[in-house]
């Protein structure tokens, strides 16, 4: 019996969305066990996007840390800073990573 590839992706998707927003909800509570899980939780929809080759929605990436796969919380566990003159906003880990998000 096939697999419909559609099926497997929109499943992929989904568990995905799901991972990250239990991963923000882990964030906010801001205790050590919560970021523990949350870390977890961005590397494993991390894991199943490269395998099944589906993209992380767009709000969604910009809020995780490239460097040490934290979602980003602004004034729990990164800093923002709006570089008007440029035009992008920077969110500032607290591994000391930055992503810049133009608007």
């Amino acid at each position: 019996m096939p697999i419909d590839n559609k099926l497997v992706k929109e499943i992929a998707s989904y568990r995905i969305s799901r991972l990250l927003g239990l991963a923000e909800e882990m964030a906010k509570k801001n205790t050590k066990l919560s970021r523990a899980l949350s870390k977890r939780y961005v590397l494993l929809a991390r894991r199943i996007s490269m395998h099944y080759k589906v993209k992380i929605p767009r709000e969604m990436k910009e809020r995780i840390c490239k460097k040490c796969n934290n979602f980003l919380v602004p004034g729990i566990n990164c800093s923002v800073v709006l570089a008007s003159s440029k035009r992008f906003v920077v969110y500032k880990c607290e591994c000391g990573a930055e992503n810049h998000i133009f608007y």
